[in-house]
């Protein structure tokens, strides 16, 4: 009741900043500190906070390369972007978190760009709610939200990891969740069941596709710390925001209820703001492993804060990624 509350009047918690915070407010330090320089990947930047997270990035000072499966759409972001920062570096490159071959092709071309990677945000996400099956036969939504940016961030970490060497900055990844999460029981988490979309419902889907990126964030985080090497990831929550998603799930609503409800949204700017102070915060040095809301660490749910639960699914994950990619090359 009380974070509930205190969401309603938009306090600020420990960090300084609240609910009513926007991507801008929460980064208007960051410039006097951030080393020049920096580049950031972000999945899903075509739109929405996606696209409201580069742009603030970019006037930070941030070169940023934006992953889109519409690269029309991502052009549209880069002229905006642009328009109002006429030497910003903002690079496309095409990619469809839903498949394992678009995914591998769009780190290739990265890679060979030879550009630093200090900022992965997986932002990218989708809501289905009807069943639907990528090119790889699994359920499209934990193809996309999920399995896409668990092997984007695993192609791409080592190169994390050699640019935080390098250069001496610590390197951050930031997983975009949810705090739908929570409405995930431990018995109906099922890898095989969620890949084949048994049983399907588009919200529960969305659910457990939310509950993987946290779980990812709190194996991976662990993994890096064992490793010593300079580079956290943490989860982020960004609110409910007036995106396509949120549209998505209007049939579902009466016209009243949707009025009221989107009356307690957050704006796209207030939404890209934990994303951008995760990745940017000095204060949020060091931390990994956690999850964020409204620009303030927060409590995820006894399930997504399961160890054994987390690396049960990494363990999963890789193992079939693993069989699935040398198929493909057989």
């Amino acid at each position: 009741m009380k974070a509930t509350l205190r969401y309603l009047a938009g306090m600020a918690g420990p960090s300084g900043f609240g609910s009513n915070s926007t991507a801008e407010q929460v980064t208007e330090d960051s410039s006097c500190f951030l080393p020049s320089s920096l580049t950031a990947l972000i999945t899903g930047a075509s739109s929405g906070i996606g696209a409201e997270t580069a742009r603030v990035l970019v006037k930070r000072g941030v070169r940023v390369v934006i992953g889109a499966r519409d690269l029309k759409k991502a052009m549209e972001v880069k002229k905006s972007i642009q328009k109002e920062r006429p030497k910003a570096e903002v690079v496309l490159l095409e990619i469809d978190l839903s498949s394992f071959g678009s995914v591998q092709r769009f780190c290739s071309e990265f890679l060979a760009l030879e550009l630093p990677l200090n900022i992965l945000i997986n932002n990218a996400g989708i809501f289905s709610q009807n069943l639907e099956f990528s090119e790889d036969k699994i359920e499209t939504t934990f193809a996309t939200n999920y399995l896409g940016h668990f092997l984007l961030t695993e192609i791409l970490l080592e190169k994390m990891i050699e640019t935080a060497e390098k250069t001496g900055i610590e390197g951050r990844i930031i997983n975009v969740s949810s705090v739908i999460h929570s409405w995930v029981k431990k018995d109906a988490f099922r890898f095989n069941d969620i890949l084949s979309g048994k049983k399907y419902n588009g919200t529960r889907a969305y659910a457990q596709s939310k509950l993987a990126n946290i779980l990812h964030a709190k194996e991976i985080a662990k993994q890096l710390k064992a490793r010593n090497a300079r580079v956290t990831i943490n989860a982020a929550h960004p609110g409910i925001v007036k995106t396509g998603i949120i549209r998505a799930h209007k049939g579902l609503l009466t016209d009243s209820l949707f009025f009221i409800a989107s009356k307690l949204l957050k704006t796209t700017s207030q939404g890209a703001a934990t994303t951008c102070y995760v990745a940017l915060s000095s204060k949020t040095e060091g931390i990994s492993g956690k999850y964020f809301a409204d620009c303030n660490e927060s409590k995820c749910s006894s399930l997504a804060n399961d160890e054994s639960e987390a690396q049960k699914l990494w363990n999963n994950t890789h193992a079939f990624l693993h069989k699935r990619l040398r198929q493909a090359t057989i």
